[in-house]
């Protein structure tokens, strides 16, 4: 069994001041042009530094490697899918197909407007994607789309419900990734995305009538 360590991707320190937090904002936002400018073959702290306009000691104060910086962005990534899957699935107010609906709109929407970052950040998951903190920020969506399932699903088994939630995940991650490839109208985004959530209703509505 291998005993490979895994390079340190959480921050050194967190800010506690509005400078501080200024300062990673802005390493952040270099982070970002950096790897879209460089991909993650070329990536490294120092282009960062140069790009934000500080030191690279700068960096590494909340830093410790390139890893942890590209993290950073792959877990705010992941934030704002999980934002969007639990402000949409969550919301009781519309009836759960209705949202399904909603949700891969959004979310196809989202993988097209930032196809080009998720692309480099997919270059660069190596670096981290066995982390703990990766499987850790991944979990939270899975939570939510589970949740979904018990309240669309609720006389089906847990098995039944799992299967449901990964294949509906797997689904809109790697078909949405596909489809923004290349650039798309709203035209072509919003027939695309009707046709798949016609695709997942009718699985989920299938799994109801059993």
């Amino acid at each position: 069994m291998s005993n490979r360590r895994h390079p340190s991707i959480s921050l050194r320190k967190r800010p506690q001041q509005a400078r501080s937090a200024d300062l990673v904002a802005t390493i952040l936002e270099a982070a970002a042009q950096v790897l879209a400018a460089e991909g993650a073959q070329r990536f490294t702290s120092a282009r960062v530094a140069e790009r934000a306009g500080v030191s690279v000691g700068s960096v590494y104060q909340y830093f410790p490697n390139k890893a942890a910086i590209l993290f950073r962005l792959q877990s705010d990534e992941w934030t704002r899918t999980t934002d969007l899957l639990r402000d949409i699935l969550e919301n009781t107010r519309i009836p759960p197909l209705e949202r399904v609906h909603k949700l891969v709109h959004a979310f196809v929407q989202s993988e097209c407007d930032e196809a080009e970052m998720r692309v480099a950040l997919s270059d660069a998951a190596p670096l981290y994607r066995d982390a703990p903190e990766s499987r850790t920020a991944q979990a939270s969506g899975d939570a939510i789309l589970q949740h979904f399932m018990r309240e669309v699903l609720p006389d089906a088994l847990d098995c039944t419900r799992e299967l449901a939630g990964e294949l509906i995940g797997t689904t809109l991650s790697q078909v949405g990734k596909h489809f923004s490839e290349k650039s798309r109208t709203p035209e072509e985004v919003e027939a695309f995305s009707h046709a798949m959530a016609d695709m997942l209703c009718a699985y989920l509505g299938s799994l109801q009538s059993r």
